[in-house]
């Protein structure tokens, strides 16, 4: 594994964080499962196999029982909110939203509240109150309002700007939306992450009081590729034993 120069890059980065006696935190999230498959069950088994924390992005409208019984008893698993049914609203030409401007707040406050209520329903052991917004896009009006439909933290991509509300972003994603619609080239992905390390291991002023001090990944299971999998693999192995991070629950990061 430390042959390649790419991942052997990373080794170094977290080899340098656990000399300075820090530790980065990791956590995954991935978004859009609804019901089980075999996809599913591939990144379940890769996570459990490498003791990686998951979370599940889940939209509330489609989801359905056969996902709650298959996530049954799954200890290191988490599901939020994926906005009400991933469905887009932004009219043509417009980059897709579900919780834009463009609907009343008080009917998507609604959709957002039956969503919670059914997750809480469909998934006791697995529920936490954290918005996903599909496509990571909403309204920034809409944030001081998101605890009245019972949410205390959000997540979107991209470094966390100062807010009022918890953010727990993702900052790396593993897929090249803009081109093959595959995964991105391993290097450039890598790049990304030991960016990240640095970020937030102190390397440029972070302390340790501050929030967002995480490096989040966002994956797709539904889409993957073979490169994506493998991407995955390397990742898992390379990081979840260093000494110099460890993957996190998300309502562990929520609580801190």
């Amino acid at each position: 594994m430390t042959g390649d120069p790419g991942w052997q890059l990373l080794v170094d980065e977290l080899d340098r964080v656990h000399a300075r006696e820090r530790k980065v935190n990791f956590w995954l999230r991935d978004d859009d499962a609804i019901e089980p498959s075999m996809l599913l069950d591939r990144l379940l088994s890769l996570a459990a196999s490498h003791t990686v924390p998951l979370t599940l992005a889940v939209p509330p409208a489609p989801a359905t029982e056969a996902l709650a019984r298959r996530l049954a008893g799954l200890a290191d698993v988490c599901v939020t909110v994926h906005g009400w049914a991933h469905r887009n609203h932004a009219p043509p030409g417009g980059k897709k939203q579900e919780l834009g401007a463009h609907r009343p707040h008080a009917v998507i406050l609604d959709e957002l509240r039956c969503g919670v209520e059914r997750l809480q329903t469909l998934f006791p052991e697995h529920f936490i109150p954290m918005l996903v917004p599909p496509w990571n896009r909403i309204d920034p009006a809409l944030l001081q309002r998101l605890p009245e439909a019972g949410f205390v933290a959000l997540s979107v991509f991209g470094p966390e700007k100062p807010s009022a509300f918890p953010l727990v972003n993702t900052h790396v994603d593993v897929m090249d939306w803009r081109g093959t619609r595959g995964c991105r080239d391993h290097r450039l992905i890598i790049a990304d992450v030991v960016d990240r390390v640095r970020q937030v291991s102190g390397d440029i002023g972070a302390r340790e009081d501050q929030s967002g001090r995480t490096v989040g990944l966002l994956t797709h299971h539904l889409v993957h590729d073979e490169a994506v999998w493998d991407f995955l693999e390397r990742l898992f192995t390379v990081t979840a034993a260093h000494p110099g991070c460890r993957w996190r629950q998300t309502r562990d990061l929520i609580n801190r």
